[in-house]
């Protein structure tokens, strides 16, 4: 067979590992492989199957436009959907006209190595291999897609080892596993990126309440850029302080770490407030994550979920805040953003940007140098 992959022009900063893993399994079934990204005029080649990928419920516009397109340039070959957005919402993601819609995983790609050759850019120039150890999550947060998506853990591969999902050019391993921690091979994961001497990417976090001292000491030795946690909720806190502390105290850098902070979920302005005063008084970088649901009414519009606890003029301020005094949508514990929140008393005077000194009819509008010329002189990023 002639099989063509798709992946649509949405966002994304990471390959699709999807189709780069049914790449690698049609290749070993004999069938010839072609892939594009977007809307592209295929000549030469005519496909028997076309394999549609999808990501975000919101992202559903481009992945509908790929399946018109394709099914029209390709009228005799079969379109199939699959991915994040067919898999959370099938009932929708059938009205787009492909002749297959497939949710959920597919066992038999697993345990193959990606086939890299088809993004070629991040093959060479990021060398990252990326890959589950394992699927599901011992959580079920209430938030979180990963239950409907994934179920209860389990090991999807044949083998506990990671070696052979790790390209032999490859210099980094990003792992997608949503709570790595709370798989029993955890240990022998990091041992085997210790002997592999990769730099490791938790691309996920890291689940601040699995964090002991055991935890901390054998975490010691990765070649880790940044530790990732999370601060879902107010009564994380002392977890979040505790796993902060002890990996401090192995010698991770609090500069190389940082929490995500879920807000307005079940929250209230304020909570996030505290959350983010917490973290900047311990010296990690905070970085607010707006909740959007994945189902429902909501899930096909970014940015469209408002919860009752919060009103939009309050969702504006955190972007805004996160856009003129943060830095890559994270707000980093430098001493003048740490002034700033410690001598705030709320969620207003924490997250008011200062009126543009020469557009006072602006508000919230001010540049972040103008900013923190404001908050204080030492205003330095960390190096990361």
């Amino acid at each position: 067979m002639k099989i063509l992959l798709v992946e649509p022009n949405y966002y994304t900063q990471y390959p699709p590992l999807g189709l780069l893993k049914l790449s690698t399994f049609y290749k070993q079934q004999g069938h010839e492989i072609r892939f594009v990204r977007g809307l592209v005029l295929v000549t030469g080649f005519y496909p028997d199957q076309v394999d549609v990928t999808s990501l975000f419920t919101w992202a559903w516009n481009p992945v509908w436009q790929c399946v018109e397109f394709y099914k029209a340039l390709f009228p005799r070959a079969k379109v199939r959907l699959g991915g994040i957005y067919a898999s959370l919402t099938p009932d929708h993601a059938k009205k787009c006209g492909a002749d297959e819609v497939v949710s959920g995983l597919v066992p038999e790609v697993e345990d193959v190595l990606p086939d890299y050759s088809l993004v070629p850019e991040w093959h060479k120039k990021r060398r990252a291999s990326v890959f589950f150890t394992h699927r599901g999550c011992v959580r079920t947060c209430g938030f979180c897609a990963v239950p409907k998506l994934e179920g209860k853990p389990f090991q999807a591969r044949h083998s506990k080892s990671i070696r052979h999902l790790v390209h032999p050019e490859h210099t980094h391993a990003i792992l997608w596993d949503n709570n790595i921690l709370g798989e029993p091979h955890w240990r022998d994961v990091v041992e085997e990126i210790k002997a592999l001497r990769l730099i490791v990417d938790f691309n996920q976090g890291l689940d601040a309440r699995f964090i002991n001292e055991d935890v901390a000491r054998s975490l010691r030795g990765l070649r880790i850029p940044m530790i990732r946690v999370a601060y879902d909720y107010p009564k994380m806190g002392k977890a979040v302080k505790s796993a902060i502390d002890l990996l401090g105290s192995v010698g991770f850098s609090r500069k190389d770490m940082a929490s995500y902070v879920l807000f307005n979920y079940r929250d209230t302005p304020e909570d996030l407030f505290l959350r983010v005063r917490d973290l900047l008084e311990w010296g990690v970088t905070a970085y607010p994550m707006r909740y959007q649901p994945l189902s429902g009414p909501n899930a096909f519009e970014k940015d469209s979920y408002i919860s009752k606890g919060w009103t939009q003029e309050e969702l504006d301020m955190v972007a805004s805040a996160r856009r003129v005094i943060g830095f890559g949508g994270a707000l980093p514990a430098y001493k003048g953003l740490q002034n700033k929140f410690m001598n705030a008393g709320n969620f207003y005077e924490a997250f008011e940007l200062r009126p543009h000194p020469t557009r006072p009819d602006k508000g919230r509008k001010g540049s972040w140098k103008q900013e923190l010329s404001l908050m204080g002189k030492d205003h330095e990023y960390p190096t990361h």
